[in-house]
């Protein structure tokens, strides 16, 4: 049930969004051994104005933001961070571009279908 955000300057993507999503979305199923059908990707572009990073970082730099349940082992989010380079790397993303911050969220800190997720059956393991 992950909930991912990326952030990225305008542009560079063109018409290249949906497969960058889908990209971001292959390397979750890697990484956490989430189910195909478990999606909620969003990608916001930022006017390159309102967007300041280090003069070492490319037009494609991305930070994504991943809110998790928590549970995950340190092998698992090793994997995820390196299929997300993978998967980025072929739309000309270095991987000194590539920015990750998970946060970890207790199931019963997040909602869904008015029920805390601590008492509803996934269909999935967390505790990769």
């Amino acid at each position: 049930m992950p909930s991912t955000r990326i952030e990225t300057r305008r542009g560079w993507l063109g018409e290249r969004r949906r497969e960058f999503l889908e990209a971001v979305q292959r390397a979750l199923i890697t990484g956490i051994l989430i189910p195909e059908n478990d999606r909620c990707v969003r990608l916001v572009e930022i006017d390159d104005e309102a967007f300041i990073t280090g003069k070492e970082k490319g037009p494609g730099y991305v930070v994504i933001e991943i809110s998790l349940f928590t549970g995950r082992s340190i092998e698992a989010k090793r994997r995820l961070y390196a299929a997300l380079v993978a998967e980025l790397a072929p739309f000309g993303v270095a991987a000194h571009d590539v920015k990750v911050i998970l946060h970890e969220v207790p199931r019963e800190n997040w909602g869904l279908g008015g029920l805390p997720a601590s008492e509803i059956e996934l269909g999935f393991k967390v505790d990769v």
